[in-house]
């Protein structure tokens, strides 16, 4: 018996004096977590937060912040603080608004709000410094505005207005749709899919950043609604996805402030038929893939990108699971792409191949009226 005891008690004593990390339960994976901004003229009531873990899952962790139309997030370098528009017109209120929350663990929390110079905001862009883009779809316009260091914004400091038509009936008026900051060439570039043009603009440091000045602007093929682009992240090339003949164009600049069109290329498969209107454009951080939406077709379109010339071959189809998928988003370790599908209330995750492009279906999770992801 009292054998049994010491043996027992050594036992404990050899147990105890092993190191702890060998009896340490494994570290879960790290979640990473990101934003969902939705259309509220349904069911959602705001700003959504999810997580995907390392198996390309995705979990719902609920509502952060009731917005009314928040389409398009933003966050700042650190990481402190979420910009959201407010995607609403009304003119007599001076159209839509943008707003600012501090990121605090679970939850954002409301600092400020302001005009967004203009109808129906529908895209935002940051710089490091702490600029912002605000482009309004309705009333063609682009704003200049600023957060300040406590997470507050302040402006517009300046409001662009777009001037132009195209042929197609969507294309009445201006219709800014996204703007963007190209830090290598010191440059703001406008997208109008009203005008089918790219407006060009000078950037200046913050303190000196008053108006924008507009330097030059490229005409895209006629009625073909330009939407986003991507700036390839080694190379001169701009790629720009036109939302209404559903194809992507590849600028080269050449120059100081000089752009040349250089290929467009449709973002279909040949024998489809059907409506189709583009909506996103991504470029993975080594430049060799190139992904876009479609809206009808319903799918991701994967084309590589040769280094040398920057011509875009079409590899694949992806179809997204769901129903007219608007943003996309890579991970931020680009190991999967996700997806909003707006009118099936869906974020779809799918396995991306590094070294091929391409893309697998992981997981899907339920959100009413997805139209923006943001990590």
């Amino acid at each position: 018996m009292f054998v049994h005891i010491r043996i027992l008690t050594t036992l404990l004593l050899i147990l105890m004096g092993t190191s702890a990390s060998a009896f340490q339960l494994p570290t879960p994976p790290q979640l990473e977590e990101f934003y969902v901004g939705t259309y509220t003229d349904l069911n959602s009531e705001g700003i959504y937060r999810f997580a995907l873990d390392h198996n390309g899952k995705v979990k719902s962790l609920g509502l952060v912040a009731r917005e009314e139309n928040p389409s398009f997030l933003a966050k700042t370098a650190d990481g402190k603080y979420l910009l959201a528009v407010n995607e609403n017109s009304d003119q007599k209120n001076n159209g839509g608004t943008v707003a600012s929350f501090a990121i605090v663990k679970d939850s954002l929390q409301f600092l400020s709000r302001r005009s967004s110079g203009g109808d129906a905001p529908c895209h935002i862009a940051l710089d490091d410094q702490g600029q912002l883009l605000v482009s309004n779809y309705l009333s063609g316009t682009i704003a200049l505005l600023k957060i300040k260091k406590d997470g507050k914004l302040e402006g517009p400091a300046d409001v662009s207005q777009h001037q132009g038509s195209g042929p197609d009936p969507r294309q009445e008026g201006p219709h800014a749709h996204s703007a963007w900051f190209h830090e290598k060439r010191n440059q703001v570039i406008g997208v109008d899919l009203g005008t089918d043009q790219l407006w060009l603009y000078d950037k200046n440091k913050p303190e000196e950043q008053t108006k924008l000045n507009l330097t030059g602007k490229i005409t895209l093929p006629a009625g073909s609604g330009p939407r986003h682009l991507a700036i390839h992240p080694d190379q001169q090339w701009l790629y720009v996805i036109n939302e209404l003949n559903s194809t992507i164009t590849r600028l080269e600049q050449t120059g100081d402030q000089e752009y040349h069109i250089r290929e467009t290329v449709s973002t279909l498969p040949g024998e489809f038929e059907g409506e189709n209107y583009c909506a996103d454009i991504r470029i993975s951080s080594d430049g060799k893939f190139l992904y876009g939406s479609n809206r009808g077709h319903n799918s991701i379109v994967i084309y590589q990108v040769d280094q040398t010339t920057g011509q875009l071959y079409l590899l694949d189809h992806q179809h997204t699971q769901g129903n007219w998928p608007r943003n996309f988003t890579l991970s931020p370790g680009e190991d999967f792409l996700l997806v909003a599908n707006q009118n099936s209330n869906s974020i779809v995750s799918f396995k991306r191949n590094p070294s091929k492009g391409t893309l697998e279906f992981t997981d899907k999770a339920t959100v009413p009226s997805p139209v923006c992801l943001l990590f």
